[in-house]
């Protein structure tokens, strides 16, 4: 289960149009460990946002509320593997099972 598992995330962590993160266990402390981040961007240049961890999880579309979920979610990405180091961690994962 667990191999299969790792084959998957390997899979879709090589889909050109997604980037996939590892948040390392050394990063004790992030901008993410208050729960997710969603941000919705609309064609119309509308958008709305939520987080379990800001605004009581409500959703919000206000500028100043979607560029604090904005930077939230830049500040995880830095202190994340890149994706490159990402996709390395499972496959050596995957190696070791």
């Amino acid at each position: 289960m667990w191999r299969r598992q790792l084959e998957h995330i390997a899979q879709v962590a090589g889909i050109r149009n997604i980037a996939f993160q590892i948040m390392p266990l050394r990063v004790e402390a992030h901008a993410g460990m208050h729960g997710g981040i969603e941000i919705l961007k609309f064609s119309d240049g509308s958008a709305v946002g939520k987080s379990e961890g800001a605004f009581g999880g409500r959703p919000v579309s206000g500028p100043r509320d979607l560029r604090i979920l904005e930077l939230r979610y830049g500040m995880i990405r830095a202190q994340a593997l890149t994706p490159r180091e990402s996709l390395a961690f499972i496959e050596h994962a995957l190696g070791e099972t």
